[in-house]
């Protein structure tokens, strides 16, 4: 069970649908072959590990509420408008997450 922070339904199932077990992102192509490539990334910003973090905590809690308190902070940190839990538009909430951590790279 995800609690709700605010009113962003389209995040809490964008994040619910991570949550689910056996949920991987593969694309391949068959006309394309490649050699793996070793890519040494910098350590992520802080909206970038608090969703880590979270997205991590949804797969390994016991607990039956996860709580996204420091990931709704850190967009607030990005996103003033989004403080106080009132309620805003939930695509607007995932586009700053989103361009928050596109940021961070």
């Amino acid at each position: 069970v995800l609690q709700n922070l605010s009113q962003t339904p389209v995040l809490r199932e964008l994040l619910k649908e991570a949550k689910m077990p056996g949920t991987t992102v593969k694309i391949e192509s068959p006309e394309l072959f490649m050699e793996p490539q070793l890519i040494k990334l910098d350590q992520p910003g802080p909206l970038t590990l608090a969703v880590y973090q979270f997205l991590t905590e949804m797969q390994e809690t016991k607990k039956g509420v996860v709580t996204p308190k420091e990931l709704f902070a850190q967009v607030c940190k990005k996103a003033i408008r989004f403080k106080g839990y009132q309620q805003q538009d939930s695509h607007e909430l995932l586009r700053y997450l989103l361009d928050g951590m596109r940021a961070e790279e």
